[in-house]
């Protein structure tokens, strides 16, 4: 076969190899690569530039060659063809000097997000997952050299590792972002995270943790009769009526409290030890102030030593700063332990106020906006409180109106 056959392949310069070939044509054969006859110097040097894709040297294995008479290995068209699919997949690939690994991709990511004004409390959980999880799984590997089935090894490596799906999640979330930002810049053509299976039935707890009206007054009873204890009575309450989380409640100012409006309007939080904006963008919001609620929220104002409009709500009640959040889930935890109710999280606090809500009958659509959630679906797990829009009590009673109250069901261990 001639070695013309090559000119469909990408990359392959026949007129070059041909001219280093000088005036021996036996030299462009094919069969002759497997003689003893040694082609020249300068032919062998042309193939070899020839096959040169961005600077870099084309070296494939394309697997065994078949034998005459057998049905195993490589037919010289199918070499031929596996040879194109290399070259062509290697001229798509970005050139050396542009590649750069998971760790350093990432890293310019953050900077660019950094640039855009994200914030700094984001970006640290975003740092922090690249430098723990992401960097050292991927580490000696270049971004276009990432393929699906590793992305799923290093998500099943973290389950394995007994990481919570959400988690995990999480760390593809960025990873995706990562890759995005990599098509943008050249890196790599495609992104493998998108078409990785990921854990998308995540088990959530169907059972919501909240408290009872007695438990959350048996709470507050058990609060230390202190400076520190007065302002933690109210922030309990206001968490449970309010339905704040607890960087919300440590960054509200007296200014957010509008009693003549009947509402709390949350506008900041306060989390790894600065104030900044709220959760997400819906987490911005005005939330309805209950009578009881804005009473003992007036007697704190009377009490307190810093009422200004900036000052802060619940501040420490001798420095006027931001109550240590830390010291604040403990003394919880101990008020709780010592009123004896369930094993409940202070975030349980803010979810008394949705379970409550819902069973007062308040849209869910309306929940949703007060809590702050940006996803319906989150709220949705308040349904179940929620008074029964079908009333299918009613139907019930319907359907089954010719059974006789009085019927009952033998327990018995078994059939009679």
């Amino acid at each position: 076969m001639s070695v013309r056959r090559l000119e469909e392949i990408p990359g392959f310069n026949i007129d070059r190899v041909a001219a280093a070939a000088g005036d021996d044509p036996e030299v462009l054969r094919m069969e002759n690569l497997d003689t003893d006859i040694p082609p020249p110097a300068e032919a062998m040097e042309a193939t070899r530039a020839a096959f040169q894709v961005n600077g870099r040297q084309v070296m494939q294995k394309l697997g065994p060659a078949r034998e005459p008479g057998s049905t195993y290995g490589l037919t010289q068209a199918q070499a031929e063809a596996a040879l194109r699919r290399g070259i062509d997949a290697e001229l798509a690939r970005p050139p050396l000097a542009e590649r750069v690994d998971v760790g350093e991709a990432g890293r310019r990511y953050l900077l660019h997000l950094g640039t855009l004004g994200r914030k700094r409390t984001t970006l640290g959980d975003y740092e922090s997952t690249l430098r723990v999880h992401l960097a050292p799984f991927f580490a000696g590997r270049s971004v276009d050299r990432i393929d699906v089935e590793l992305v799923e090894a290093f998500i099943h490596l973290r389950l394995r590792e007994g990481r919570a799906p959400k988690s995990v999640l999480n760390y593809t979330g960025l990873l995706h972002a990562i890759f995005a930002f990599a098509i943008r810049r050249g890196w790599c053509s495609t992104n493998p995270v998108a078409l990785a299976d990921k854990p998308h039935d995540i088990q959530r707890d169907t059972e919501i943790r909240f408290l009872t009206v007695e438990e959350l007054e048996a709470l507050i009873r058990a609060v230390p009769d202190d400076e520190v204890g007065a302002v933690e009575r109210v922030l309990y309450r206001t968490a449970a009526m309010a339905g704040l989380r607890r960087g919300e409640l440590l960054a509200l100012r007296w200014q957010d409290v509008d009693w003549t409006a009947g509402v709390i309007r949350v506008c900041r939080n306060h989390t790894r030890g600065e104030f900044t904006t709220p959760k997400s963008r819906r987490s911005s919001r005005a939330v309805p102030l209950a009578d009881a609620l804005a009473a003992e929220l007036d007697r704190r104002f009377q009490r307190s030593r810093f009422t200004g409009d900036d000052d802060l709500v619940f501040a420490h009640p001798q420095l006027g700063t931001v109550l240590d959040s830390s010291k604040l889930r403990k003394r919880f935890v101990a008020a709780r332990d010592d009123a004896g109710v369930r094993k409940v999280r202070f975030h349980d606090l803010r979810r008394t106020f949705g379970t409550r809500m819902a069973a007062a009958g308040a849209p869910l659509r309306s929940v949703q906006e007060w809590m702050g959630h940006s996803d319906l679906r989150t709220t949705l797990i308040y349904a179940q409180y929620a008074p029964d829009q079908t009333q299918g009590a009613r139907y019930a009673a319907i359907a089954f109106a010719a059974i006789p109250e009085t019927a009952s069901i033998a327990r018995s261990g078994g059939a009679e």
